[in-house]
């Protein structure tokens, strides 16, 4: 009454694919919603640092997995993204495949098929992050420590998070209170960071930050809006909206060439 076994996957079918279960399977992505690497502003540490790292692992060279974690809405997913598409564009085969958080119980058999193959795999795991009584991380320690048979050579790891330990602090601070040893009940949960080699953090930005991203937008599409209008009705928006990230500058643009009559 069980699935079929997954039969061995045909990767040469798309570059991006999305891991799903019941049964398992993985399907090709063919178009994958990207933001351009030169549209992402005020991240330039980050995206050297990840884009070397995923340049080594691209060439057959030792790499770290990375935590992407911080402000909502600040590119941490888009990163990864426009990352794996430089690498594309650079020549390097190299795949993308999706692991949502609710599956990590299924990665060891998705990591079988991508050890299987010659290929090479960036595993991306967006907003991951762990309740009180989430048991999946312990999952994901098949990926990161990858137990007697350690991670696959051709698979490296990414995930974002808003926390940078995957744990909400209320949670961490309540193992230590009714714990018998308070630093030994947190300890599992925590290191489980601290199996990424890089974290990388993603802040608020600044008002100016948040115009140039906009004025970015605006370049990039062919739209043409003189700098006091867009001050002040970007600002306007980020006001109503009481934040002010990549994410909202997004949302102003789209709603900039909405009323302009420009396809995005």
């Amino acid at each position: 009454m069980a699935p079929a076994p997954l039969s061995a996957p045909d990767f040469d079918a798309a570059d991006a694919f999305v891991w799903h279960v019941e049964p398992d399977r993985l399907e090709p992505v063919p178009h994958v919603a990207r933001v351009e690497m030169d549209l992402l502003v005020g991240i330039d540490r980050s995206r050297d640092t990840l884009l070397d790292n995923t340049r080594h692992f691209a060439r057959g060279l030792p790499a770290n997995n990375a935590l992407l974690w911080g402000a909502r809405g600040m590119g941490k997913s888009s990163l990864v993204k426009a990352v794996h598409a430089a690498l594309r564009a650079e020549g390097h085969p190299l795949k993308i495949v999706e692991l949502q958080r609710e599956d990590l119980p299924t990665v060891s058999r998705l990591l079988n098929h991508l050890r299987a193959s010659r290929a090479r795999f960036i595993l991306f795991c967006d907003d991951l992050s762990f309740s009180h009584d989430d048991q999946h991380y312990k999952s994901l320690k098949a990926v990161l420590d990858g137990g007697i048979e350690g991670r696959p050579d051709n698979v490296v790891f990414y995930a974002t998070s808003n926390r940078r330990h995957l744990m909400p602090r209320d949670m961490i601070e309540n193992e230590r209170s009714l714990a018998i040893n308070p630093s030994e009940a947190a300890e599992e949960k925590i290191s489980l960071s601290d199996r990424f080699g890089l974290w990388l953090g993603f802040h608020p930005c600044g008002q100016d930050e948040y115009l140039a991203m906009i004025r970015g937008y605006c370049d990039a599409y062919g739209i043409e809006i003189d700098d006091a209008t867009l001050r002040a009705e970007a600002i306007e928006w980020q006001a109503t909206r009481g934040a002010r990230s990549g994410r909202v500058a997004w949302q102003y643009f789209t709603d900039l060439a909405g009323r302009r009559g420009v396809a995005l």
